[in-house]
């Protein structure tokens, strides 16, 4: 079902089944397969490929010639570089072992996640089985191979983690020096975004961050 407040644009190829939003756009030669879902208030841009079954989330920005295949499932509030691809096949091939071209049941999806308010910049391949957790950023070109926690910030081939990011998408920093936080800072190190101001800290066991709380002196009102 097409809601009526979206735009489609008339080369946008939409197969049977497939689901759009209120105010949702879908640009030039988008192609959406049978099946899949995108919510409300997104931006699908020009030669977007969105696979059969995918699942896209409230404002969710996909630019140009991004590929997100079957297996896929997009958060709300996630951003899509362009030229991004999201596989879904850990070990592919175009033929069975016994040489016949493979098909839908020859081999298994490994589903991919990218959670809520993260993004995957321009040129990145996220490697099928792996999650990307909210508000992470995965640098442009970067490859990711295994799961990324949240806001954390990675980069490279592999993708390895370089810090941290607030939630607003900019670099924490050690407030103490200013200079951008490592990826394992010290516990006692306090992350700060010195654009929304948030605070965090490092919690090594679980390779996470935490934003920290201000809490009411004992007595004080709450």
């Amino acid at each position: 079902m097409i809601h009526p407040s979206a735009r489609v644009h008339e080369t946008a190829d939409i197969e049977a089944d497939v689901s759009v939003g209120p105010g949702t756009s879908v640009w030039h030669r988008a192609a959406l397969r049978t099946g899949a879902t995108v919510g409300a208030g997104c931006i699908i841009g020009r030669d977007v490929f969105i696979d059969e079954g995918v699942s896209v989330g409230d404002r969710v920005k996909i630019q140009n010639g991004a590929l997100v295949y079957h297996g896929v499932t997009v958060e709300d509030a996630v951003f899509v570089g362009p030229g991004a691809i999201l596989t879904n096949d850990r070990f592919p091939r175009a033929v069975t072992s016994s040489g016949d071209l493979a098909r839908a049941d020859d081999w298994q999806v490994s589903p991919i996640a990218l959670r809520h308010g993260c993004s995957i910049g321009a040129g990145a391949v996220v490697v099928a089985g792996t999650v990307v957790g909210r508000y992470a950023t995965v640098g442009a070109g970067a490859i990711v191979t295994r799961d990324v926690p949240a806001n954390a910030l990675v980069a490279g081939n592999p993708a390895r983690r370089l810090g941290w990011v607030c939630d607003c998408g900019l670099r924490l920093a050690d407030r103490a020096s200013g200079f951008p936080a490592g990826p394992s800072p010290s516990p006692e190190t306090e992350l700060w975004c010195s654009s929304c101001e948030r605070s965090f800290t490092y919690v090594p066991d679980a390779e996470a961050i935490v934003e920290t709380v201000a809490r009411p002196h004992h007595g004080a009102p709450a």
